[in-house]
């Protein structure tokens, strides 16, 4: 078939097959000269002026000046995020792995919607329903002065270090410096760099309103351009029923081939849910409890919507692009097979968007982290200096290391992976009990189960990695949940024996 002759052609280089080199996402020769300093994806200059226009777009919204200033006005927008504003910028800031959606959809079909969708929607609807009014309530300004205020100085600052390191901008800078690879012929460090300059720009002016106000930018954009290449799929390619005759029957299973422990793996995953700083953010900064409450309802039906979409995109690059070399580029590749120019740029533009929005923000969430909860807290009975100086430094550190990161891990799921399954365990009880005075434990349990849980990960990783022993098949999260409840259990006990500590 024609569309698959043009997919074998985008898939390898035509004058050399060479594998690419360590850190490099796309499929370009190591030594080639015909390759070396052109873009793999060749765009209309119509598309390309499409994608320009957006990225300036972007720095216009993002650069013009609050209202008003101050610490509360930097970090939480003046905590006045009305229901629109906090659908659309909790919505955006949920997909920005988008590329890591389209490898997980080309290779195994609806499981997607399983994996990545449906333990999200349940762990959403429970933090709605049970935290987002209390995190509201509270007045506080980040999650780790909730563990500070409920355990102490010490659970504070670890629970700050344990934000970090999860909401570590490092996989969205690798998706959005694999895109400018993609269709410019920059080198792979160069996109890195620019991808990192290009957000710190607008964040460091304006903080959380920066990002509040791009995100609603790109909540548009997104929806926008997958509803385009489905529209053009739907209308050159058929509906339904013609795609189910073109796929394999694994892709139309629940499990598409994946074993229920790996499934179960990504469920328990999806509890980070539960002690995600994005959350907790945006209800700190909503007006009220009923907008923090209602926004993540509603933005559940949003994800089941895009959810939809993004599936549906990638049962369609698996039927008309059987052949694809590296299923992580599903989206661009089946975008220039289906679209013509104008559309093909507005398609673009909504990856850009989709990766841009969890970016900015988890690059924002990551320098307050570092900067203002651990570091400027660190001296016994500090005072709180310029919050927005803190933050700052710590937004040019957390982009910093995540270039490093970057050059160093070239697979956006790896570093997912690795990041929930440290963090979810460590955070989970100690976090969802400190809103209850009857369900809060001791300072003293908080801190072990904190510490010990996230050790535990740490030991386990470090024996796979070694092959010792090698019936090791158990996940990491698993035991570091195990850990912490086991914890919580005991201290639980004894404290109910001979009092608090």
């Amino acid at each position: 078939m024609e569309h698959q002759q043009r997919a074998e052609q985008r898939g390898r280089c035509r004058h050399r097959d060479d594998r690419p080199p360590r850190g490099q996402p796309v499929s370009l020769c190591r030594r080639c000269s015909h390759c070396r300093g052109k873009a793999v994806i060749s765009l209309h200059p119509v598309d390309l002026a499409l994608i320009g226009l957006y990225l300036a777009a972007t720095i216009i919204v993002g650069l013009r000046r609050s209202d008003s200033e101050g610490g509360a006005a930097y970090l939480l927008a003046g905590r006045r995020l009305t229901l629109p504003a906090f659908v659309a910028s909790l919505v955006s800031t949920w997909y920005g792995g988008i590329l890591g959606v389209g490898e997980f959809s080309y290779l195994y079909g609806l499981s997607n919607w399983l994996v990545f969708g449906v333990p999200y929607y349940l762990f959403a609807a429970l933090f709605a329903l049970f935290l987002a009014g209390p995190a509201r309530r509270s007045g506080y300004v980040s999650v780790p002065e909730q563990l500070e205020a409920a355990y102490g100085r010490r659970a504070g600052l670890l629970g700050a270090l344990y934000l970090f390191i999860m909401t570590l901008p490092a996989p969205y800078l690798l998706m959005v410096a694999v895109l400018l690879t993609l269709i410019t012929p920059l080198p792979f460090w160069l996109a890195v760099l620019l991808s990192a300059v290009f957000s710190f720009v607008y964040i460091f002016r304006n903080g959380l309103s920066a990002v509040v106000r791009t995100d609603a930018l790109q909540f548009v954009l997104m929806f926008a351009g997958f509803a385009v290449l489905l529209g053009f799929l739907f209308w050159q390619y058929g509906g339904f029923d013609r795609l189910s005759e073109a796929l394999p029957a694994q892709h139309l299973t629940w499990h598409g081939g994946n074993s229920l422990q790996y499934i179960l793996v990504w469920y328990v995953i999806a509890m980070a849910t539960l002690v995600d700083a994005n959350f907790y953010q945006r209800c700190y900064a909503a007006r009220t409890e009923k907008i923090a409450r209602n926004g993540i309802l509603v933005s559940i039906l949003f994800w089941i919507l895009f959810d939809f979409m993004t599936t549906t995109a990638g049962l369609y690059a698996r039927a008309l692009l059987p052949e694809l070399q590296q299923p992580a580029r599903a989206y661009p590749e089946l975008a220039m097979l289906v679209l013509p120019p104008v559309a093909l740029g507005l398609f673009f533009v909504a990856l850009f968007a989709t990766v841009m929005s969890t970016l900015d923000s988890f690059a924002f969430l990551s320098g307050q982290s570092i900067g203002r909860d651990f570091f400027a807290r660190l001296r016994p009975g500090r005072v709180m200096g310029d919050e927005r100086r803190q933050t700052r430094a710590g937004l040019a550190f957390a982009l910093a290391l995540s270039v490093v990161v970057v050059m160093l891990v070239d697979r956006v799921i790896d570093i997912w992976y690795a990041l929930g399954s440290l963090v979810t365990p460590a955070l989970l009880l100690p976090l969802a009990t400190s809103f209850s005075r009857r369900w809060r434990m001791s300072a003293r349990t908080a801190w072990l189960s904190m510490s010990l849980s996230g050790l535990s990960v740490l030991l386990w990783m470090l024996l796979r990695h070694l092959g010792w022993p090698p019936s090791l098949t158990v996940e990491p999260i698993f035991i570091g949940l195990l850990v912490s409840l086991l914890i919580v259990l005991s201290h639980s006990r004894d404290e109910s024996a001979g009092g608090r500590r």
